[in-house]
């Protein structure tokens, strides 16, 4: 009955970094679930690598390399039997008695040495194992962070994006203040307003503000009538010279108190304003005004 194999210091490294066959895990396990002291030596070398993960360079075995390392870790002393010289027929016939004795006395030194032990390579030390492999935990590791600053960097870069889109808006939305502005206090602006003649209170009002060497239009209107889901108001700019057609100048829906507004439609500049109007229309709009025109202002410059 052979001794069982001692498990060495090197044997519970190798164990720790799963680089052994099956069988000797599964050996080793069962002789680590016996020994206390053996856990306990365990657990200092994997406390070894993980310091190890966090302080050497990095290095990147080669496949010939573990191969190599599984090769030594795996091989045992072997016997390599030495081939022993043949007596003929004719030697063992003419030997005398006394030189039968000797030849069986060095037969017997010859066999003494018949199986010999290969010489085998010195084996790395501990460390010469162990530092090329904890090379990728350490890389594990660098992947992982690698992956949260990546993480990291694109929520910066989703909110700097964010916050840059709301600052185009508040800019467009400053310039547009700007305009009705300009608008509302140029001393060329013409002020329009808009009436329905013998309607009953409270009566349908609209107030328009139009700058005509700029094209920009203000439209504030009051008090009107709902609409049916499929209708909408359009304003029309009326110009001054003759055989010229009504502009559009926008469509709009009033809110529940009747209040709605068209501020900067586009519109062509220099036109000048004979008169402002609103009509009724199918929803999206018409490119002609639809008679009657519920409201209608005259242009006078003030």
């Amino acid at each position: 009955m052979s001794e069982p194999r001692r498990i060495t210091s090197e044997d519970l490294a190798l164990f720790a970094m799963q680089l052994l066959p099956a069988e000797e895990m599964a050996e080793i396990a069962a002789y680590v679930e016996r020994s206390e002291e053996a856990r306990r030596e365990l657990a200092e070398i994997q406390g070894d690598l993980a310091v190890y993960a966090h302080t050497v360079e990095m290095q990147s075995p080669s496949a010939e390399a573990r191969e190599r390392l599984m090769k030594q870790v795996g091989r045992e002393k072997k016997a390599i039997p030495i081939d022993r010289p043949v007596e003929t027929a004719a030697a063992a016939a003419t030997a005398s008695a006394s030189a039968s004795v000797a030849a069986t006395d060095e037969f017997g030194s010859a066999a003494g040495s018949l199986y010999s032990t290969e010489e085998e390579p010195p084996k790395p030390g501990f460390g010469g194992r162990v530092l090329p492999w904890v090379g990728w935990a350490a890389a594990a590791g660098l992947a992982v962070a690698a992956g949260s600053l990546y993480k990291e960097r694109e929520t910066l870069r989703g909110a700097v994006t964010e916050q840059s889109s709301r600052i185009d808006h508040l800019t467009a939305d400053a310039a547009a203040a700007r305009q009705v502005l300009d608008a509302m206090t140029d001393s060329s602006a013409v002020r329009v307003t808009l009436n329905v003649k013998g309607a009953p209170p409270p009566v349908p009002q609209g107030r328009a503000t139009y700058v005509a060497s700029k094209g920009t239009l203000i439209f504030l209107a009051t008090n009107l009538e709902p609409l049916q889901p499929s209708k909408t108001y359009e304003l029309w700019l009326i110009p001054a010279g003759a055989g010229q057609n009504p502009i559009p100048a926008g469509t709009f829906r009033p809110d529940a108190r009747g209040n709605a507004s068209v501020i900067m439609p586009t519109l062509p500049k220099g036109v000048e304003a004979k008169a402002f109007g609103v009509t009724v229309e199918e929803e999206g709009g018409a490119a002609a005004p639809t008679l009657p025109i519920i409201l209608v202002g005259a242009a006078v410059g003030e």
